[in-house]
This record gives C-alpha cells, structure tokens and sequence, in this order.
C-alpha cells in the first residue's frame, strides 16, 4: 500500500516514515524525484527526510540513475543493516523466536519447549537467554536491535502489556509480560494477539496493492483468525478482534469447551482431529503417542493427511469434514466482511495443506450460504518460518516504520 505525505511542517517524523515505507517496498532503489512522486512531498521534503534517514544509517545511497534531462540522480535504498528486531511467538506447544533485519529478511530462528510447564516467571527468564543467544549469535550489533514483539494467544491487554488468561496456558493469568521482558532483557518490547500479528506480518511483507482485504486463518494448537480490511490490521475496542473459534459449523457436532456444539475452532483443531482418527480406528494410540506433546500430534496429523492421500476411506472422511467445517466457517466471514481473500498458515497447517487445499476452494464456492458476488481466493501463506514470531518481529518494525494516519492527530492541551 503507498502512502501519500503531507507538506505541513508540523508531521516532520510522520514524513520520515512515508519516505521510509516508499524506499523499503522498493528494493531496487529509487531517487528522490521518484519518492517525491509515490509520497506526494515537496522535493525539498525528500531531500530533508533523505538527509536524517542517511545520517541515521537506515538508507544508503547506490549508485545513481538517469531518467531524462540533466544530471544523474542518486539512487537510496534500505540499509538492511541499519535496524534489526527479534519476535517471539508464545503458543501453547513451542516458543518461537526469529531475528530479522530492516528489509525483513530473517538472519536466524530457533525455538524452545512449551511454555505451559512451571511459572511464568520461569519461562520469561527462559525467554529472555534465548533472545540473548539469538542476538550474540547472529553478531548483529545488538545497538542497532530496535525491541521486541511478542505475539501471544488472547486475550491480552495491549496499552499494559498483559496476557489475560490464554487458553490451554493454565499458569499464565494476568502475566505482565511486557514490562517483565523489557527489564530481563534491556530492550523495549512490544506486545500483540498473535492472529494480529500474522496479519502484520502478511502486509509488511505484500507488494504495494496486493493484499488489502483478507482473513488470516491460524492453524496451531488452536484456530485463530486475524482480519485486514482496505491494508490495515482490524484490531477492535481490546486489541482482541478476529476470535472466530466459536462460529458454530455442526450442531449436532461434540461440545466445545464453551459449551455449545460444533464450534470450528473445536472440531477442527490438531488434538480433535488426531483423537477422532484414533477412534475411527485410522490411528492406533501407539501411533499417535502422546495426545498433550504437539510433536507427537504434528506427526500423527501429518500420517493422517498421506493415509488420506493414499485413498483411506476413513481418513478422506475426516479430513473432509474438516474441510467442510472450515469452509462453512469462511463463508460466515466472508459474508460478514466482504473480503476477498483467506490466507492460511501456522505451524501445523503444513501437516495437511495438501488435503484441505484440494477440497476447501470448492466447500466454499459452493456452500449456499455464500452471499458474495466475487470469487473468494484461498492461499497460504509464503513466510517461511513461524509467520506468528515474524509477525512479532515485524510489529516492531511495522510501529516503528510504518506510516500511521493518526499520528497526525493534534490532542488539545
């Protein structure tokens, strides 16, 4: 998405980051007649934006580029070197952390155990070593390290920085996480709902215009979702919007946790999925192993999708009625929001892609409760790694980066 500046002299840092934006999402460089002309600012503007940007080390000059009449004009483009941000992504199987630089490209990753085991306390010191290690390892210069974005499973409190009462995270209730990470590691910290954060990380990481309107389907140890509408996050009154886990998609279905039957993030989640192969005799409770560890239910998942792929009756129909329940659950969003685009993703969507891929374009097309006139495109996501702890990272540069129109509010005194 470009951004369009302003010449008032009072929104000199919201310029800055309009002319950022435009040099970040054009890696071959541009000049500053280019920018002037994608930003809207005056030339003079440009070249004052372009003068802190290079003195700050956030762009470099390479190079210069003649397009027309009269001198050569130098080219700027992103120090990738210039910044860097780490994210962390707490889910209730794993903590995943990830290393990225200005341009977004992911220098290191690594990942630890579930962090539902012992106190909190415990886990954020944990938390706080591995971002040491990830830092001292890369050998970035850990000056240049800009904070940290956690994206965590809500519901939280964003101003505060607080994990309310996460689901299947039992020893984690009312957890100051930020402030307690800030202090154990010296870096600011920033603190997001993790379905919010992958919708950050899919727009950060979007050509301009490609992406605007879309829901971000999570396939973890639970399912979440999280919305964009005309390019910007939908994050509601709390910070807690997108929870669509309830959307009912079986009455008839087994009771959710809320109570109520067929809920789609109940019957559609990896644990549910592997127990009703065990029982539907497709799995063998040696096969699957432990049903609480995320690694043996990854496997078991992933089993499950090639027996499905190899004509298992059985197991075609379980993954059939997952596909069925997620579509049924699309359709409700998609009338809803008259998006256009579900991106899915998360650290078990991989394990059965390829199944529900074959299947839930057309649940959707044809579910008769489909009301939108447009076709409605289903894709997966192309972050490579944990798109929830590069969501995290992103967040820290997107709210550092990224140009916001409210911040050309002037509050009263």
């Amino acid at each position: 998405m470009d951004h369009r500046g302003t010449n008032l002299p009072a929104v000199g840092e919201y310029n800055q980051t309009v002319v950022l934006d435009a040099i970040r999402r054009r890696p071959e460089g541009s000049t500053r007649s280019e920018i002037a002309a994608l930003t809207a600012l005056s030339a003079m503007t440009v070249t004052k934006v372009c003068r802190r940007l290079l003195d700050a080390g956030l762009i470099e000059e390479q190079g210069m580029r003649t397009g027309g009449p009269g001198k050569p004009a130098a080219v700027v483009k992103l120090n990738p070197g210039g910044g860097f941000a780490v994210g962390v992504h707490i889910d209730p199987a794993a903590v995943s952390y990830v290393l990225m630089d200005l341009s977004g490209a992911i220098l290191d990753h690594s990942r630890t155990g579930t962090p539902t085991a012992g106190d909190a306390s415990v886990v954020i010191a944990e938390m706080a070593a591995a971002i040491d290690a990830l830092i001292d390892g890369s050998g970035v210069d850990r000056s240049r390290v800009l904070g940290i974005g956690i994206a965590s499973p809500g519901p939280v409190t964003v101003d505060d920085g607080v994990l309310l009462n996460p689901p299947m995270m039992p020893n984690w209730h009312r957890v100051a996480l930020r402030s307690s990470l800030a202090e154990a590691t010296g870096l600011p910290v920033l603190l997001e709902k993790d379905t919010t954060a992958t919708v950050i990380a899919e727009l950060w990481y979007a050509s301009p215009g490609t992406r605007r309107d879309f829901a971000f389907m999570y396939y973890g140890t639970g399912l979440g979702t999280g919305l964009s509408l005309s390019g910007e996050v939908v994050r509601g009154v709390s910070s807690n919007a997108g929870d669509a886990g309830h959307i009912t998609v079986d009455p008839d279905g087994p009771v959710c946790t809320c109570g109520r039957r067929g809920c789609v993030g109940y019957v559609t989640v990896p644990r549910v999925v592997v127990e009703r192969a065990v029982r539907d005799g497709v799995l063998t409770p040696a096969e699957v192993g432990d049903v609480d560890d995320m690694s043996d239910v990854d496997s078991s998942l992933r089993r499950l999708a090639e027996l499905a792929q190899q004509g298992h009756s059985a197991a075609v129909a379980i993954l059939a009625d997952v596909s069925r329940a997620l579509a049924r659950a699309i359709v409700v969003i998609v009338n809803l929001l008259d998006i256009d685009e579900v991106v899915f993703g998360g650290p078990f969507w991989a394990s059965i892609s390829p199944v529900i891929l074959a299947a839930l374009p057309e649940a959707v097309r044809a579910d008769p409760a489909l009301v939108s006139p447009h076709p409605v495109r289903i894709v997966e996501s192309a972050i490579p790694v944990d798109v929830a702890a590069v969501g995290a990272a992103t967040l820290m540069l997107d709210n550092t980066f990224s140009p916001r129109p409210s911040a050309l509010l002037l509050t009263a005194e």
